[in-house]
């Protein structure tokens, strides 16, 4: 089988030849037109899309989680030089450390969507459409505008920052190997992650709910989480309100229901979750996303296990209620062990929601560590309906879908209309999605300084950034790769400032 490109941009847009790979032949402009010729063809190509959002590290499968997670202030190493740290420390250069598998993995997933969606234009031009071919130009366009949404907010600056900064190559099309796409703003990419869930959401068959792939509702929870992001607090509030309101699959987990809702699969919350299989997809110990924040005392085969434990800053947030909930997915760390460095007794550092829970049952299949990943879930979306409620001076909106999750800590005050707050609605969101890669995201989107408060003893102090940030520091945002910047000479003066 020969190699499939993915060192750089300008490789990743073309697939070579690979034999099975998708079961289409391979894309470049000319063969397109033949790569496509059934819905069930189409259908092959969108499981090789959605298999390659969590294959391998690069993407879904870990780091677009762990980025958020290990910059935004809730995570802390363990210890130093076990792996992962450099994101922790931010390390990166465009010659070390730049998480180049991101953007080639990310890219190399326009390049197969931009292929579809290609191939089906053509079916429908040759009057071979359908509601089934439509709804897969749907999935495939909604993955394009979720692709450069996360591209956008790893290379650019936050949109209510700088919307004129660079942010990346808008690809939308099959391109040939001597092409050198150039970075668009960040308000271009921004506005073309509109229009593709705008042009998404009609061609959608909207009673549909697919496991492991993308629906009509998930189309409309990223428009919540753009026009949150872009500060399109109406239109965000309203995206996030037709979920809750229409959306009747879905349902909050009851408190009852929240810890055994993580050793499940396609539970009632789950709007968007990619399947990890035990064969395909399953980073195991030290590559999968429960691996980085378990014990690993406690794992089986402890080898290769707890990268990161959870943050001073962060317990102290979700122990303000000794009843909440989501304690219940929190276990000791190595720092509570007698004779530790820093000994903290009776610390629970440790979160097993990729594991499926604490007694380590994953969710259902033969392997611990193959547990679905849920990129999008009905608790966000009510954050994100209160925080576009309070901002669009909707005070008891904001309180009422903030309520909904801020009951799992049975012992708070209730948020009512004359007592909810921003800073309320950052910390419910810390608790309830921690773990789950939004943190810094949501710092930078909140003009928040981040402070890293638990450097251990144990540990060197960390020279390569600040002890605290904000979204002015340059290394708030990856460089472009070195390799990225060889094979295409026309990006080299486009590097991200202080690179």
């Amino acid at each position: 089988m020969k190699k499939i490109l993915l060192y750089t941009l300008s490789c990743a847009l073309i697939i070579s030849s690979c034999d099975g790979f998708l079961d289409v032949k391979p894309t470049n402009q000319a063969e397109a037109k033949s790569s496509v010729g059934t819905v069930a063809d189409a259908q092959v190509m969108m499981n090789g899309i959605m298999r390659n959002f969590v294959s391998g590290s690069s993407y879904y499968g870990l780091y677009m989680f762990l980025y958020a997670d290990a910059k935004g202030g809730d995570y802390c190493v363990g210890g130093r030089g076990r792996g992962y740290d450099g994101l922790y420390v931010f390390s990166q250069t465009p010659q070390s450390g730049s998480l180049s598998g991101m953007w080639n993995q990310i890219y190399y997933c326009l390049a197969l969507i931009n292929n579809l969606v290609t191939n089906i234009d053509i079916m429908n031009e040759a009057g071979k459409g359908s509601a089934d071919l439509n709804h897969i130009k749907a999935q495939a366009l909604t993955a394009r505008a979720l692709c450069y949404f996360n591209l956008v907010r790893l290379y650019g600056k936050p949109y209510s920052m700088d919307k004129n900064a660079l942010g990346v190559p808008l690809v939308l099309k099959v391109l040939d190997a001597s092409a050198q796409p150039t970075r668009a703003t960040v308000g271009e990419v921004y506005n073309q992650i509109v229009a593709d869930l705008s042009a998404a959401v009609p061609l959608f068959k909207k009673a549909q709910r697919d496991n492991g792939y993308i629906n009509y509702f998930a189309c409309i929870a990223i428009q919540a989480k753009v026009h949150l992001e872009m500060q399109n607090y109406p239109s965000a509030l309203a995206a996030a309100e037709e979920i809750i309101t229409t959306g009747t699959a879905y349902t909050l987990y009851t408190n009852a229901n929240w810890l055994t809702s993580w050793s499940r699969q396609y539970q009632s919350e789950s709007i968007f979750e990619l399947t990890i299989l035990p064969t395909e997809a399953d980073g195991g110990r030290g590559g999968s996303i429960g691996s980085t924040i378990c014990y690993d005392k406690k794992a089986p085969a402890a080898t290769s296990w707890n990268y990161y434990i959870a943050s001073d800053t962060f317990l102290t947030r979700l122990n303000e209620d000794p009843d909440d909930i989501r304690l219940g997915l929190m276990d000791f760390d190595e720092k509570s062990e007698p004779g530790a460095m820093d000994y903290t007794p009776g610390r629970k550092g440790c979160c097993y929601k990729y594991l499926g829970g604490v007694s380590l049952p994953g969710d259902g299949k033969s392997t611990i560590t193959a547990v679905n990943v849920k990129v999008i879930r009905l608790s966000e979306i009510y954050l994100i309906a209160a925080e576009a409620a309070l901002l669009s001076q909707n005070k008891a909106k904001a309180a009422t879908y903030l309520q909904a999750i801020r009951k799992r800590s049975p012992n708070l005050a209730p948020a009512t209309e004359a007592n909810v707050t921003l800073k309320m609605i950052q910390d419910e969101r810390s608790k309830e999605l921690f773990g789950e890669g939004h943190r810094f995201f949501d710092m930078m989107r909140w003009n928040e300084t981040i402070v890293y408060s638990s450097d251990y003893r144990s540990q060197s102090p960390v020279t390569t950034r600040p002890a605290s940030i904000d979204r002015t520091y340059f290394k708030a945002v990856l460089p472009i790769d070195i390799g990225e910047i060889n094979a295409n000479p026309a990006i080299a003066s486009q590097q991200n400032p202080g690179y």
